[in-house]
């Protein structure tokens, strides 16, 4: 397996994505618009949203609060111009880059969301983005992750190992993302987000190995 860069691999599929998302992972045709009712239905909403990718729970959360304020950051500017086509007449303000180096202010937001987008990264590499994520929140804010999760930490501790190799292997440098998915457990992810400030982390509904998880500040 040859691993591409995370912007390259989702550069090169952003036509036919939507479909592929919606078609070949189970509950995506609930799961999008079952975290977009999740958001805050206020006129005033600002949300973040981390890999944004082409706005598939934007679709239904734009139908429920057409007002909202929604900034996306994704890696791949051929998915962000799709998503700005979709929606020519909502507030977006889109940011092409890395979530990770992308500044997002303080006590900025009244929610964030983010689906099928972190279960590339380690629980350390999480923990920073979520601290970060914890402070650009307003006092009452919260964070809906909905994500596939690793079944067990034996399975967990296998695709870190997967993908360590691959990268020896191909020579390729450890600072740079690559497509390779290596979820966390439910019981990882929510000790990340615990560490970095949530005070109230629950799993709120799953599909198969999708969960949705609510992160209180």
């Amino acid at each position: 397996m040859k691993l591409e860069q995370m912007n390259d691999f989702f550069a090169a599929r952003v036509e036919g994505y939507d479909e592929h998302m919606r078609t070949t992972i189970e509950g995506a045709d609930d799961f999008y618009a079952y975290t977009a009712s999740l958001l805050p239905a206020e006129k005033d909403a600002r949300v973040l949203d981390l890999g944004c990718g082409t706005g598939l729970e934007l679709e239904e959360y734009f139908r429920l609060n057409p007002d909202a304020a929604v900034t996306g950051i994704d890696l791949s500017d051929a998915m962000l111009n799709a998503l700005k086509a979709k929606f020519p007449d909502r507030k977006l303000n889109l940011v092409q880059g890395s979530y990770f180096d992308v500044p997002f202010g303080e006590n900025a937001y009244s929610a964030a969301v983010s689906v099928e987008s972190l279960h590339h990264f380690t629980a350390e590499k999480k923990e920073g983005l979520y601290a970060r994520l914890h402070a650009a929140l307003k006092e009452n804010g919260f964070f809906v992750l909905t994500d596939y999760f690793a079944e067990s930490d034996e399975q967990e501790t296998e695709l870190f190992r997967n993908l360590k190799q691959l990268k020896q292997e191909q020579g390729l440098p450890e600072d740079v993302f690559f497509h390779y998915d290596t979820p966390l457990t439910v019981e990882h992810e929510t000790q990340a987000l615990e560490k970095a400030g949530f005070s109230e982390v629950r799993a709120m509904k799953n599909w198969g190995h999708t969960f949705t998880l609510i992160a209180r500040r």
